[in-house]
């Protein structure tokens, strides 16, 4: 059985605050994020990181939110949920709460030894209810592996040396580039260049149900005042 798959992810501000997604249903993940953040979410002037919530209007059926909204698990059975504009029903995927359309943005994602995994960054009008493809011309940008395999999204396969546990994504907005690294020692994995006009949500696809193991899949949020140093560390 795989390993769960952990999501240690640090979102970082910068130029404009991102809103959160706007929908027919009630913003939960405004009113219900992990309330442990709620004296960093009033230091935000003095800080340059925020909590990455999930977006639970966003999540296909088949995947399972934590109350907080900062873990997820894939389950084998779907979930009876209102079928709003927001919802990803054809594939399991979910979305982060905020949305970015400029400045720089940063997180991580522990991936250990799940068989199946799909990361980066979504464009706000991308498809949700039919046929949808995880590349650049379909308005993701992403790092797609499958047992120990891995590719770019846009049908380029990538060549790592070794097996990735833990991954950084880096989203530059104004420069029109979303770089993959490894976090264990920086090294880059592959840049997707092109020119944004829409907003950017985070993006997590734990693939199909019926493709993966039963195991859990979290995501966990934190702080990391260091993670500032590095990142800006030239």
């Amino acid at each position: 059985m795989a390993s769960p798959l952990v999501f240690l992810n640090y979102g970082q501000r910068s130029l404009s605050d991102p809103q959160l997604v706007s929908g027919a249903l009630i913003d939960v993940a405004k009113h219900l994020g992990n309330l442990s953040f709620r004296v960093w979410e009033k230091m935000k002037e003095k800080v340059h990181f925020s909590p990455v919530i999930l977006d639970p209007n966003t999540a296909n059926g088949f995947l399972y939110l934590s109350d907080d909204l900062t873990s997820v698990r894939d389950g084998d059975t779907k979930q009876q949920l209102p079928d709003n504009p927001e919802r990803n029903t054809k594939y399991p995927c979910v979305f982060g709460s905020e949305g970015f359309i400029s400045g720089k943005h940063s997180w991580e994602v522990e991936v250990g030894d799940h068989p199946r995994w799909n990361i980066g960054y979504v464009k706000e009008s991308v498809e949700r209810k039919g046929e949808l493809y995880a590349s650049p011309k379909y308005g993701i940008w992403c790092l797609f592996h499958r047992d120990g395999k891995y590719t770019n999204g846009a049908g380029k396969t990538l060549t790592v040396k070794k097996n990735l546990q833990k991954i950084r994504v880096q989203l530059d907005y104004d420069r029109g580039e979303v770089s993959f690294y490894d976090s264990e020692d920086m090294s880059h994995i592959c840049t997707h260049r092109d020119t944004f006009t829409k907003k950017l949500f985070p993006y997590l696809d734990v693939g199909k149900a019926a493709d993966v193991l039963p195991v859990n899949l979290l995501l966990i949020v934190v702080h990391c005042p260091l993670f500032n140093c590095v990142h800006n560390k030239k």
